[in-house]
């Protein structure tokens, strides 16, 4: 408001000289003679006239001045761009937890926020460092959800808040951490779940908040960090250039990178395709102009990752493009310029083979698009089907359409027909009901599965472990 108290001061300023010559005026018209000739008719008009000066401008004052107030209030009331709140509470349930690094152990009863967002990413992103080990048997509970694996207390590994982690949109990526006067890459290998917790998987753990980067003790470590104190204010970065973006740099730059210290920046995966650059004998002085076509690679070659037993990596990113999504079940839409990560692969299929459970309709006219995969049908909420993501449906050698799996979780199991797949490669369109690729670990359940194994529909996700029949 101090701009309008200052507005509203000048303009009171300027109204109290008005006012004071006029009285000044007036004054000494009735102290002289009245030589000029002017009748009393005139002096009447006159006087009236400025009255209505007077008047006109205390009007304009009050109406600078509620303007302003509105204008202010307004603005107050309005919500922050990028703001993230809670969208629900977990009731707190305690259990086995181990605490090697000093975690904060569920209660029962307590009520713990729950976020579906982040704040927004910035190229100095605030975060709260906290510590976690991803070796089996540790804190960090169940494998890495990006790889399925353990990772070593010294390697350079972390987990991002659920907004952040973007549906493992930046898995295998490396984001650049800051702080203590120091920076370190670390490699996204986890989700730090800010939905769900309290449970065996989650180490009997609270959600996350929101905006955490939870870290080895190696990031710790190469931070000069003091590992006692369990959390650090720190700043992140996603350093991967943006579609469209011309990149200008000396080749000799490029030509000192190694292939196999790849931070997740296009910049360094130049380095693995020397020989296609068009240049035979590169000078020092050689300037390399590149223009981005797509996010996770800046040259025609890609960097591709060794197949590792047992591993499903990311084999691609779709470009968002919106459209009419049927919104009936909390669908994920998609957003125009997003990139979503595609796969063609699953994590290995065992007896208890972990993965998320989520709603859909396979009904006409409900949000799971067109007829299902496997019959070229509709069916209804009340049959227990399924769709799997596209590796578990027919790329890991087994073929499961119309077959029946078990699926466990809240203390219950229900068999249910596989009828459809969960594309994890396609998506963004119609026939998708214009939402992303689903990820490579999907049980998508329909309302009587739902039901059957007790869960609310609201929470939309549900941890569960599955089997073939």
């Amino acid at each position: 408001m101090a701009v309008g108290n200052n507005l509203s001061y000048l303009a009171a300023t300027q109204l109290h000289k008005r006012m004071h010559t006029h009285s000044n005026c007036k004054g000494s018209q009735a102290t002289k003679p009245n030589t000029s000739g002017v009748s009393g008719r005139g002096r009447r008009q006159a006087k009236e006239a400025k009255m209505a000066t007077i008047r006109a401008l205390a009007t304009m004052v009050v109406f600078l001045l509620v303007v302003l107030s509105t204008s202010h209030i307004a603005s107050s009331l309005r919500p922050s761009l990028g703001v993230c709140r809670a969208s629900g509470y977990l009731p707190g349930k305690s259990g086995n937890c181990e605490r090697s690094n000093d975690p904060d152990c569920c209660e029962d009863g307590k009520r713990y926020p729950q976020y579906h967002c982040s704040p927004p990413v910035t190229a100095t992103t605030k975060a709260v460092l906290t510590l976690n080990s991803f070796e089996k048997g540790e804190d960090g509970g169940g494998p890495s959800e990006c790889d399925n694996s353990y990772h070593s207390d010294k390697e350079l590994v972390v987990a991002l808040s659920t907004g952040w982690f973007e549906n493992m949109a930046r898995c295998g990526h490396r984001i650049k951490i800051t702080a203590n006067g120091k920076s370190v890459y670390a490699k996204v290998v986890d989700e730090c779940d800010s939905v769900y917790g309290c449970d065996d998987e989650h180490n009997y753990e609270p959600p996350c908040a929101n905006n955490i980067v939870d870290a080895s003790p190696a990031v710790w470590n190469a931070l000069g960090l003091d590992q006692n104190v369990g959390m650090e204010d720190i700043t992140w970065a996603w350093p991967m250039l943006h579609r469209g973006q011309l990149l200008q740099l000396p080749f000799s730059n490029i030509h000192r990178e190694k292939c196999d210290d790849d931070d997740g920046t296009s910049t360094r995966q130049l380095s693995c395709s020397e020989t296609n650059l068009g240049i035979d004998k590169p000078g020092k002085e050689t300037v390399i102009s590149l223009h981005i076509h797509g996010v996770a690679a800046s040259t025609v070659n890609k960097h591709r990752h060794k197949r590792v037993g047992g591993r499903c990596h990311i084999s691609g990113f779709l470009y968002g493009r919106a459209g009419k999504c049927n919104k009936e079940n909390g669908s994920d839409c998609c957003i125009a310029g997003h990139h979503y990560p595609q796969f063609r692969c699953s994590p290995p299929v065992s007896s208890k083979t972990a993965a998320t459970l989520t709603l859909n309709s396979f009904a006409r006219g409900g949000d799971g698009g067109g007829p299902s995969y496997c019959d070229n049908h509709f069916h209804k909420d009340s049959e227990r089907v399924v769709a799997l993501s596209t590796g578990w449906l027919r790329l890991d050698g087994t073929r499961r359409c119309n077959k029946m799996i078990r699926i466990s979780g809240n203390r219950r199991s229900v068999l249910a027909k596989v009828v459809d797949e969960c594309d994890s490669a396609h998506g963004c369109d119609k026939e998708h009901n214009f939402e992303p690729p689903c990820r490579n670990n999907i049980v998508d359940g329909s309302p009587a599965v739902w039901k059957a194994l007790g869960l609310n529909e609201n929470i939309g996700e549900f941890k569960i472990t599955w089997s073939d029949v």
